[in-house]
């Protein structure tokens, strides 16, 4: 259907935007990581603004909880 031209073309313009977009997230990780350690690790619990010690476990603020312990429900591991 499509020529064996338009197809290397296809697939050299699919190959070099997949490998713009990695990147991108390789810049954005490295960026963060580099705050991260400059900055200690504060940064991470910095928008935790909850003052009450008893509403920060359901509290919507903070996006990174350290005393969260995540697990997988059952279904989701293949547990029977």
């Amino acid at each position: 259907l499509f020529s064996l031209l338009l197809q290397k073309w296809a697939v050299f313009a699919l190959s070099a935007s997949s490998s713009l977009g990695c990147l991108c997230c390789l810049l954005g990780l490295a960026v963060s990581i580099g705050l991260m350690l400059g900055s200690q690790g504060r940064t991470l619990l910095a928008p935790c603004t909850v003052s009450d010690i008893t509403l920060a476990p359901i509290s919507r603020e903070c996006p990174f909880d350290p005393t969260r312990v995540y697990v997988s429900p059952p279904w989701a591991v293949g547990a029977s």
